[in-house]
């Protein structure tokens, strides 16, 4: 069951912090899960969350640390010395705990892993340094089961034993050869119910999904989604098994591609939060919101060009906003569509017959919107017959136009390595604005004659 963090509770132990009761709150907080340890932090002020994580053992708040938000876990980490963050660091797995020297100063990174106890825990962080944080290198952890494909099973269980004594949770035992080389997998149940005098080499599955070191952590994410892996070994140039990646650092992958999606979506063009800095927020938010005031003016001055229709015709000008909404709205389904099957792998066929299939769909709905918009101009709004089949058919035109538009823009995006999200956002729905009362007015000329 969720612990629920009440603002009752955090008062509490605000108070035992302001009056020093330590053992009062260590007692509080004794069987108070990590994740929710942050959250508590997070509520806190600077020298609140530093007394809790001080207070605590390095158990438990070595797990926090990676729970807590960036800004509270940089302000703890500068009020450490190299060695109290050392010593939170070796509860970690290697990969989280590269992540936190990831964030230090250079000077204080070099601090901190001279201070680690296990030497070989610290070169296997000092290892994962080197990769870039958005790929597989930069994800992976060292901790895993491996055994050689020469032993037979006897020995794989020994030696299973004193390398599960380091290893969090064994997800899967690799098999390699005598140069390190990942050549298959060892089923836990064929282990089980095989002769302990059986070598490896007749029991052990030769397929085997592998990520390299420098696969992007997007494309990571991908194959274990696709083939439902709870982890995945990562080899080097060589085939040599190197680490292995986790679910639970996928999750965190899937969930920061995501908001970054959908931010862009929206026309933020950075990586923020809502509690970032006024400056910081407006950096994100501005540049797109330039562009759609720009292309606000251009809709301007495509209207000016057509001021003596509107002059001949006023009932046209009514109908422009839902002219330019309909165009922009249809953009962003469209694109939406595609940018979510482009990200999920799931865009197949050419790009002629994703547009033909487009067409098709555009042209649907558009007949059946434009019928329900003649119905509604003629009977309800009272516009002469004329008008509504001008609109109608400006209708039908920018739903097909605005819709090959959504499909195409993500496409070609994605084909040239630019993020297809750009195009669900303020891009798509200002160009089909300003497309839109195009085609609306140039219908409007060639059915009325102006």
């Amino acid at each position: 069951m969720e612990f629920k963090i009440s603002r009752d509770f955090i008062v509490q132990i605000e108070q035992l912090i302001s009056e020093n009761r330590a053992q009062e709150l260590e007692n509080l907080l004794q069987d108070v899960h990590f994740a929710d340890i942050a959250d508590i932090m997070d509520e806190l002020d600077d020298y609140g969350a530093s007394y809790v994580f001080k207070l605590l053992d390095s158990e438990k708040t070595a797990e926090a640390l990676l729970e807590l938000d960036e800004e509270v876990r940089v302000k703890i980490l500068k009020n450490l010395s190299a060695k109290e963050i050392a010593e939170e660091l070796d509860e970690l797995d290697t990969d989280d705990a590269a992540d936190i020297i990831a964030e230090l100063p250079q000077s204080k990174k070099e601090e901190v892993i001279s201070e680690l106890e296990d030497v070989e825990h610290a070169k296997d962080i000092v290892d994962l340094l080197r990769y870039d944080e958005d790929t597989a290198g930069g994800l992976m952890g060292k901790e895993l089961v491996k055994v050689n494909e020469n032993w037979n099973v006897l020995t794989c269980v020994k030696e299973m034993r004193q390398q599960a004594e380091h290893v969090t949770r064994v997800h899967s035992i690799y098999v390699v050869d005598d140069e390190d080389r990942l050549k298959g997998r060892l089923s836990l149940k064929d282990l089980l119910t095989t002769s302990t005098k059986t070598p490896i080499s007749d029991v052990y599955i030769k397929k085997v999904d592998y990520v390299k070191v420098d696969t992007k952590d997007v494309e990571v994410a991908r194959i274990m989604q696709k083939y439902d892996l709870e982890a995945i070994p990562v080899v080097d140039e060589m085939g040599r098994l190197v680490g292995r990646i986790t679910i639970d650092d996928i999750v965190d992958v899937i969930k920061e591609e995501a908001d970054k999606d959908y931010q862009l979506a929206a026309g933020i063009s950075q990586d923020v939060e809502a509690d970032d800095s006024i400056l910081e927020l407006t950096r994100a938010r501005l540049p797109w919101l330039v562009l759609a005031l720009l292309g606000g003016f251009i809709s301007v001055k495509v209207l000016g060009f057509f001021e003596p229709a509107m002059k001949l015709h006023p009932e046209l000008f009514f109908f422009t906003p839902l002219i330019a909404a309909m165009g922009g709205n249809v953009g962003v389904q469209s694109s939406a569509i595609i940018v979510q099957g482009l990200a999920n792998n799931a865009i197949t066929g050419s790009i002629v017959e994703r547009l033909l299939k487009e067409l098709s769909l555009s042209l649907l709905n558009g007949i059946i919107l434009a019928a329900i918009l003649f119905l509604g101009s003629y009977y309800l709004l009272n516009f002469e017959a004329h008008i509504g089949i001008t609109v109608t058919v400006a209708l039908i035109s920018v739903i097909v136009i605005a819709s090959l538009n959504g499909t195409f823009i993500p496409i070609i995006l994605n084909k040239y390595g630019i993020d297809p999200a750009l195009a669900t956002g303020p891009f798509i729905t200002t160009s089909n604005d300003i497309l839109g009362i195009l085609i609306y007015f140039s219908i409007a000329r060639v059915i009325l004659g102006f």
